[in-house]
């Protein structure tokens, strides 16, 4: 598994369950599954309500490194920003898999999918688009329609689903999203946002017999890990952080 820092200006890891059944709403219920987090990250001191069922627990966002975890009504999302390793971002997520069946009451039948996404952000100012096109390149059959005279791209995100099986159980997807718009191109005022790299594997269903959150995680992260080794690192990541660099 290569090394992730320096690669981006910023990454994370994140774990997202989604759940067939509403979770918990008590006040004693979802303090008690914080107060769990809170006991083996004393760091993550910020909480707060975002409406009257969406509730975070966070670490100071000053640091470059900080973890969040929040829940929603059928939804539990951690996530660790700039990890100094990636297993350091993956004891957040095993901690909360563990602590949702005792706490939260989710059970593996419970499960509507569970995905784990290793996001990377670039900071670019100029036409984020056309940069995807001359670190990447277009698929051959849009080649000719972007060299037509005048053309300026207005949207390039390149997208792609697959899984590795039949079964479709678990799904993998790569996708890069730009922040360009027609008003940027328009006036030449390209703010100074990032464009974001997303590569997701996803699990959907119940849990199989034998399974727990914990060995899916596991297998999910073997998954990412795997083609962030073999392909997207060294034809994705690289030549976009070599191009930017160049610009």
């Amino acid at each position: 598994m290569p090394h992730l820092e320096n690669i981006s200006d910023d990454h994370f890891i994140n774990l997202t369950l989604n759940t067939q059944m509403p979770l918990p709403s008590s006040r004693e219920t979802l303090l008690y599954f914080f107060d769990q987090v809170k006991k083996h990250y004393p760091t993550m001191t910020n909480f707060y309500g975002r409406d009257s069922s969406d509730f975070v627990l966070e670490e100071e966002k000053e640091p470059p490194h900080y973890r969040w975890v929040s829940t929603e009504t059928r939804r539990i999302i951690a996530g660790h920003v700039n990890p100094v390793s990636r297993e350091d971002a993956l004891k957040l997520h095993d901690l909360v898999l563990e602590l949702i069946p005792y706490t939260l009451s989710v059970s593996g039948l419970d499960c509507e999918s569970m995905n784990l996404t290793y996001g990377f952000d670039f900071s670019f100012c100029g036409n984020q688009n056309e940069l995807i096109s001359d670190a990447l390149g277009l698929q051959p059959a849009f080649d000719k329609l972007a060299e037509l005279p005048g053309i300026v791209l207005l949207r390039n995100e390149p997208s792609l689903e697959f899984t590795f099986n039949e079964d479709c159980q678990v799904q993998c997807r790569l996708t890069i999203e730009t922040r360009t718009n027609a008003y940027h191109v328009r006036t030449g005022n390209y703010p100074d946002e990032q464009l974001s790299v997303y590569l997701t594997a996803r699990h959907t269903g119940s849990l199989d017999p034998g399974d727990t959150f914990n060995t899916v995680l596991e297998r999910l992260d073997k998954a990412c890990a795997s083609l962030l080794s073999d392909t997207v690192l060294e034809h994705i990541l690289l030549p976009l952080q070599q191009t930017i660099a160049i610009r």
